[in-house]
């Protein structure tokens, strides 16, 4: 039993807005699988599930963002000086902001989205040079290694390495975009407008998935979803995530 990270769920006011916008950040193209979200994925010969991407689903929601900074956030990866200068003058044209969120001094640049999102574009990074346009989904918390513990054994990815500041984790597979836990100060006050899904592979049971990871700390969370076929939790540190039902379940 395991579950695979597939998509970077994001709350939008205008889902259009916000997906074409990713649209362009990660050069990917966008399909909706029905009213209220906007699907940003590779294209080509792309078939989601796939290690090597996670997508970006962009979902409406009637809540604005609130000052506070999100709790996840996504890295964008480039390959050069010159590429990371035209990626942000790029999404500068397509509405991003720069925002202070007390980074100081510091080779890559932070922006926010046309909602207020924020989201780092890296300077050129040796270990991100095999992501794709994703290098990572960072997620602010009180304890790396609690997290680390927690997410590698609710997920089947590779834990990579761990300290006191932070961890990541990666498909086993090689291939796509980290997760990584970076401490900080800040505690958690107001509902993640950003967060990961989960889905089980085909043929394990979602019941039971559900079932292993409360035993591993989670906790159940209605957030108002009403009836529908997955399943809203939080991990130890109270970081919502959603575990998807397999295509076709009902």
């Amino acid at each position: 039993m395991a579950l695979r990270p597939v998509n970077v769920n994001m709350k939008a006011l205008d889902d259009s807005l916000v997906g074409q916008f990713w649209a362009h950040a990660l050069g990917w193209g966008v399909s909706s699988e029905g009213p209220g979200v906007t699907n940003v994925e590779p294209g080509g010969d792309f078939v989601w599930p796939d290690a090597a991407a996670l997508c970006v689903d962009v979902v409406a929601t009637p809540d604005s963002k609130t000052p506070a900074k999100n709790r996840a956030h996504i890295d964008l990866a480039t390959t050069s000086a010159e590429h990371q200068a035209e990626l942000i003058a790029r999404l500068r044209e397509h509405g991003a902001t720069p925002v202070d969120i007390g980074q100081g001094d510091v080779p890559w640049t932070v922006l926010a989205d046309p909602e207020g999102n924020e989201f780092c574009v890296l300077e050129p990074r040796e270990i991100y040079r095999d992501t794709g346009p994703i290098a990572a989904v960072v997620i602010d918390c009180v304890d790396p290694r609690a997290m680390a513990r927690f997410w590698d054994e609710a997920t089947d990815w590779t834990l990579h390495e761990v300290t006191e500041q932070h961890a990541r984790l990666r498909s086993a597979e090689g291939v796509g975009p980290y997760i990584e836990f970076l401490r900080t100060p800040d505690a958690k006050t107001v509902p993640d407008r950003v967060h990961i899904d989960l889905l089980p592979y085909i043929g394990d049971d979602h019941v039971a998935e559900v079932a292993r990871l409360r035993d591993l700390g989670a906790e159940h969370l209605d957030l108002g979803q009403g009836d529908v076929p997955w399943k809203c939790l939080s991990d130890p540190e109270g970081h919502e995530f959603c575990v998807l039902a397999p295509r076709g379940a009902s």
